[in-house]
């Protein structure tokens, strides 16, 4: 039997959360497995029909204690009182060959917090977010992953009719932001002790007990935050809706909804149709980052002085600003930390955004600048003078010119998931055709592999794809 043991948050009071069974599908269907994470998990001896029937509640585990989450949280700036697990529900946890990691039904049906909303998932909404999962690990960026997609024949309302579908979720964490602010604004302060205390009892790689404990736990989330956002930045992830109750506690993405890669590389990138005063554009990230960490700092008032909040929330700029500049440093294969290095990399940037230059291509093409005048993309007159320098400032490492290249080719990937890959994926699944969804992962989970193969992939989006818009719906 799968080795899930129920979560020790079900330890905790009943404010916290329901205890509750899930809603399966009476024709369920295997979508796709991740057979590399079911490996991870230690779970390839359970055959894929037997997984699917547990995660589809046809097969039950003894002492589960499968339960929804109470939170709340700030949504495009405004608070929120009331927003808990609508339609998903932690199931338990497992040990991996990396810590205990939770597991989560995305689309499991209606729980208390569902509010007007029927508890169900869509195909479209689960595949865009298992694909995005699996980008986001190849990039090494921390992340929730799926384990499985259940599909099914239940139709239900979003924009038009829609086929319902469960996604099996791994996190490290589901704890939020917005788990601490429902305690907060609901004048317990006590359990947002009992919250910061689980937390720093059940996360020891992130948390540890020291004189000020409560400081040093949200200096970490903090410290956390700021070098996941500077690792979208880098990536050109625009993750879409960046509300308090999609953060976690651990730095990690989850919640995938509205989010894209961006093509052409545009600061003012915003992924999210609905999202109309651009709140959470790609530019705005890094400053969403630090109001959610300070909209957390508030939540836990009861427990650290203003004075701490403001000197720990000061530290994220310095962290984020570090981070992203050692990242872009690797990306242009910069080994040794020269003045000049902020002056070249803000001037590749300022060129593609000019030039409306493919974000992912301009830097993976970047190994051909090593040596030549030109890139694909680099052939005006003002980024050949830029070439200059680069070519100038690479005089200054000592690494042989065969070795950088491979190191450039291991940090700027040549796939990544475009808006329009995932679309074509959707349209095929939507009609039992799974094939393009595997063939996609296989393209996704190599991101820094030439696949000739695959050239296609690499290629920017076609014009039809060009205004394709996306959305919150489920």
């Amino acid at each position: 039997m799968i080795p899930i043991k129920p979560h020790a948050y079900a330890e905790l009071p009943q404010e916290f959360y329901n205890l509750q069974n899930w809603q399966g599908f009476n024709n369920p269907m295997l979508v796709i497995e991740n057979t590399q994470l079911k490996e991870e998990l230690g779970l390839e001896n359970i055959e894929q029909q037997k997984l699917l029937s547990i995660f589809n509640g046809s097969l039950s585990i003894k002492n589960l204690k499968p339960l929804s989450m109470a939170y709340s949280g700030h949504q495009f700036g405004q608070y929120v009182e009331q927003l808990g697990d609508g339609r998903g529900l932690l199931l338990g946890e497992i040990e991996s060959s990396k810590g205990l990691v939770d597991i989560h039904l995305k689309g499991a049906g209606k729980t208390p917090y569902s509010r007007f909303g029927d508890g169900r998932a869509v195909l479209r909404s689960v595949i865009r977010e298992y694909l995005c999962g699996e980008a986001m690990h190849a990039l090494s960026i921390p992340t929730s992953r799926a384990l499985m997609i259940i599909g099914s024949d239940e139709m239900v309302l979003r924009e038009k009719s829609e086929t319902a579908a469960m996604l099996a979720r791994t996190a490290k964490t589901h704890v939020r932001f917005g788990n601490f602010e429902y305690f907060h604004y609901n004048n317990k302060p006590e359990y947002v002790k009992v919250l910061a205390d689980f937390c720093i009892n059940n996360y020891p790689a992130y948390f540890s007990r020291t004189k000020n404990i409560y400081e040093e736990f949200f200096r970490s989330v903090v410290k956390q935050t700021a070098i996941m956002i500077a690792q979208w930045q880098a990536s050109g992830f625009n993750h879409g809706v960046m509300n308090t109750d999609n953060m976690s506690i651990l730095g990690e993405t989850f919640d995938y909804g509205p989010y894209g890669f961006m093509e052409d590389y545009l600061p003012a990138y915003v992924c999210n149709h609905s999202d109309h005063q651009g709140r959470y554009a790609f530019k705005n990230q890094p400053y969403i980052g630090l109001w959610n960490c300070s909209a957390l700092g508030h939540a836990l008032s009861s427990l650290l002085s203003e004075e701490a909040q403001g000197e720990i929330l000061q530290t994220y700029e310095e962290i984020f600003q570090s981070t992203l500049a050692k990242l872009f440093r690797k990306k242009l294969c910069l080994e040794q930390d020269q003045s000049e290095d902020a002056t070249l990399i803000q001037g590749l940037l300022d060129i593609m955004e000019s030039e409306k230059l493919d974000y992912t291509n301009t830097f993976r093409n970047l190994t051909q600048a090593l040596t030549n005048e030109i890139t694909p993309e680099l052939d005006s007159d003002i980024a050949k003078s830029w070439i200059v320098s680069f070519q100038e400032r690479q005089t200054k490492e000592v690494t042989p010119e065969d070795k950088k290249v491979i190191s450039m080719n291991q940090v700027n990937p040549k796939f990544i998931l475009r808006n329009y890959m995932a679309q074509e994926a959707i349209d095929a699944a939507e009609d039992s055709d799974f094939s393009k969804l595997e063939t996609l992962i296989a393209v996704l989970t190599n991101p820094f592999e030439e696949l000739e193969e695959h050239q296609k992939f690499a290629n920017k989006s076609p014009a039809w794809a060009q205004d394709l818009e996306i959305s919150c719906s489920s």
